[in-house]
């Protein structure tokens, strides 16, 4: 299957994302029972919900997205460039606006674009649609699945196509690059340290640095998977526009 897809026509995607209020204590009393109601699930016994608040990020009724960056691979001659585009901020609504119209803007384009996310299917496609419900953004056609057959959907998965139908497997993108011999994109920060990167450090870029080094991973994933060659250090390309 991997073999009739066209590495150019393949948006990489990866986003990253936030608990929406500093701190527990500072997020209304609404959104504290909600919370509380929504960690009883999985924090431990002896954790309460403001020990676990900084999971909220990565449940998009408690968190919100402040960068995305997408990549797409050029084919020059025998050499393959990845472009990257960041879209990052503190206002998320401007974010999602913005890269609402640079894919609305490639998929017009291109019909035969797919994106790609490591885990994506799980987390950062139905993220940033339901982020754009909630911020009154119109959820561009290649990510509005509702109704579409599985084969319609446009979404392509690094995490689920290593999985080869083993339905309990997960494995992260930071153990694939090992494997692979890939240069890994944790070299600075983790997921789990964005949070406070953002609230505590306010080094937006640093997030936006560790976002793009995820995008060139995931390309880098696709390609071993194709059997194909990695993308040069040399033949990467940024462009990162703030909100």
């Amino acid at each position: 299957m991997l073999d009739a897809i066209k590495v150019e026509n393949v948006l990489f995607i990866d986003i990253e994302t936030i608990p929406q209020y500093p701190d527990f204590n500072e997020a209304p009393e609404q959104t504290k029972n909600f919370w509380e109601k929504k960690s009883s699930h999985f924090r431990d016994p002896d954790k309460s919900a403001a020990d676990v608040y900084q999971r909220a990020g990565i449940y998009s009724e408690f968190g919100r997205i402040i960068c995305i960056s997408a990549g797409i691979i050029i084919k020059r001659n025998d050499e393959k460039t990845l472009r990257i585009k960041s879209f990052f901020g503190d206002d998320e609504k401007q974010v999602l606006v913005e890269f609402a119209e640079m894919l609305k803007k490639y998929h017009s384009s291109n019909k035969d674009l797919q994106l790609c996310a490591h885990n994506g299917k799980e987390f950062d496609f139905p993220y940033i649609a339901r982020r754009m419900i909630i911020n009154d953004v119109k959820i561009p056609q290649i990510l509005d699945v509702a109704g579409k057959k599985p084969w319609e959907v446009q979404f392509l998965d690094t995490m689920e196509l290593w999985k080869f139908g083993d339905y309990k497997n997960y494995t992260s993108l930071n153990l694939l690059t090992y494997i692979f011999n890939i240069p890994t994109p944790k070299d600075d920060i983790d997921g789990s340290m964005v949070a406070d990167v953002y609230w505590k450090e306010k080094n937006l870029e640093r997030i936006v640095i560790y976002c793009e080094k995820d995008v060139l991973a995931i390309a880098q994933v696709f390609l071993k998977y194709k059997g194909d060659t990695f993308i040069k250090p040399e033949n990467i390309e940024s462009a990162s526009t703030q909100s």
